[in-house]
Parts: C-alpha cells; sequence; structure tokens
C-alpha cells in the first residue's frame, strides 16, 4: 500500500534575507519550525534546514533499514543509535547536498562485528532514503559493536 505524507512552508522575502516556517506536517508531529538560507550555509542561529531535516529522515529510515535486516538475520538489536550528518555545500554547478554520513551503534546479541558492519552496510543502499539519493549523494556508514 503507498503512503503519502506531507508538509507546508510558508516563505517570506528575497532567499538571502527572507526567512520560512515548516507550517505543519501532516501527522501533526511538529510544526512551526523556522528556516532560512543562513540556516544552511552558516549558524543555524535557532532555525533548521532542509538538510537537518534530510538528516532526521535518512538516520530514522537507516534505522529501521538496519533492525529489520538484523531481525531477518536472527540476530535483533537491543539498541541502535543512530546519527546523519548532511553536507550542503556549494561546488562548480552550485549548491547541492553532497555527503549523507551515518554512524551507528548499535547492541545487538549473538552477531560478530564484522555481520554488523555487513548489515549497517546493505541498510546504507538499502533504506528507502539512501535509495532516494543514490547517485545524488555519497552514503557513507560507520559502525561500532558496542559490548
Amino acid at each position: 500500500m503507498a503512503a503519502t505524507r506531507t508538509a507546508e512552508v510558508t516563505w517570506d522575502g528575497d532567499l538571502a534575507s527572507g526567512s520560512g516556517t515548516v507550517d505543519r506536517v501532516g501527522s501533526g508531529v511538529f510544526g512551526a519550525v523556522p528556516v532560512s538560507w543562513a540556516s544552511r550555509t552558516e549558524a543555524p542561529q535557532g532555525r533548521s534546514s532542509p538538510e537537518e531535516l534530510l538528516a532526521a529522515a535518512h538516520a530514522s529510515c537507516f534505522a529501521m533499514a538496519l533492525s529489520g535486516a538484523l531481525g531477518r538475520a536472527g540476530t535483533p538489536p537491543s539498541r541502535l543509535r543512530v546519527s546523519a550528518a548532511v553536507t550542503f555545500d556549494k561546488r562548480d554547478e552550485g549548491w547541492r547536498v553532497t555527503t549523507s554520513a551515518l554512524t551507528v551503534r548499535g547492541t545487538v546479541p549473538g552477531i560478530t562485528a564484522e555481520a554488523f558492519a555487513a548489515a549497517a552496510d546493505g541498510a546504507r543502499t538499502g533504506c528507502p532514503i539512501s535509495k532516494a539519493l543514490a547517485g545524488n549523494v555519497e552514503l557513507l556508514v560507520e559502525a561500532t559493536l558496542e559490548a
């Protein structure tokens, strides 16, 4: 079954000095998130950016994909802690998202560090957000198995 998710944004002013707000998301779980060009290219100063929201989406998608893969392999995780660092950089062709670097620390009974790293690499390429970014954004993963 297909799922469609929604968000609404208002932008006021020009790019450099204007600002916007993620007014709401369809689930209602958050809203009134301020965004600006400066929050993308300089200090956030209490505002978010599309790249920060992408990092949250990628980290949560990856965590779900890795958890599912580990469970299917018979080694479900006790805990996965995932962070994502999305880089927005100016290149010759203009501004673009260049990398999404995932870091995962996992507590997974009954698995070796090598098997955990392999599962993390599979989730790096297999989660739906990674698939949406593939070919456009460098996708990296660093996996550490914790005792």
